[in-house]
């Protein structure tokens, strides 16, 4: 996916995108709602149609509303997260090559949160967080290392769930608002920890993906996934 070139802070079309966008997270346009039409956003900002045509078409890019030729744009559903990422859930890729899924819970509880979690989920420093480690095991084999942690503001009922019978993604799923999520993806050993819940040796490579969601008012969840990079391979489908 390639990165849209940032624009400065005062170009007219910024101006456009970021109203919009401001409107779209603080709720004024509900998933499915009619926005502004282009003849509107142009009177308003007093800038030409190519001017707005583009903050509406970087918005579209983004995931974050739907554009009908002679009818309107409109705000998109939250679900998927964008137009380029669609969040997977594993238990859904098991059972989708006719495999069983299991999941084995390491840990569910509270903690205070440390300076640099309290800043990625949003939380004061000390203030509690939701923490979970889970095994996810594809026909008996640990395919998948989950270390989860959650803002409770965004999912109070959390550690309540049963996550043997329903993975942590479908439950976020469920009970939260995904407005939109950052990732990374890369190639590394296991911590020692990892290692030994996914049964492989401490030099083994895996895929590792951190990932953060949001709603669109708060941050809602991080999680760091470890696969053994000999049973997993990450798989996507594009179409223009």
């Amino acid at each position: 996916m390639q990165a849209m070139p940032s624009a400065p802070a005062g170009a007219p079309y910024a101006r456009v995108k970021q109203h919009l966008k401001q409107g779209l997270a603080s709720g004024r346009w509900p998933p499915g709602a009619l926005m502004p039409s282009e003849a509107e956003l142009v009177a308003s900002f007093g800038v030409s149609r190519m001017t707005v045509n583009r903050a509406l078409r970087e918005l579209q890019t983004e995931g974050l509303v739907l554009r009908t030729q002679g009818v309107g744009t409109f705000a998109a559903p939250l679900h998927p997260v964008s137009s380029t990422l669609t969040i997977h859930d594993l238990h859904d890729e098991i059972v989708a090559r006719g495999h069983h899924h299991q999941a084995r819970v390491q840990l569910q509880q509270q903690e205070p949160a440390v300076a640099a979690l309290a800043a990625q989920l949003g939380v004061a420093e000390g203030a509690a967080v939701f923490h979970t480690l889970i095994v996810h095991l594809d026909n008996g084999v640990p395919l998948q290392c989950e270390d989860r942690y959650v803002n409770p503001a965004a999912a109070p009922g959390y550690l309540q769930a049963d996550f043997v019978q329903v993975t942590p993604t479908q439950y976020l799923f469920q009970h939260t608002a995904l407005w939109r999520a950052q990732y990374s993806i890369e190639a590394a050993r296991p911590t020692a920890q990892e290692a030994r819940l996914l049964g492989v040796d401490a030099d083994a490579p895996c895929l590792v993906v951190v990932r953060r969601t949001f709603s669109s008012e708060r941050p809602i969840t991080i999680a760091r996934l470890v696969h053994p990079g000999s049973r997993y391979v990450l798989h996507g489908d594009f179409q223009p």
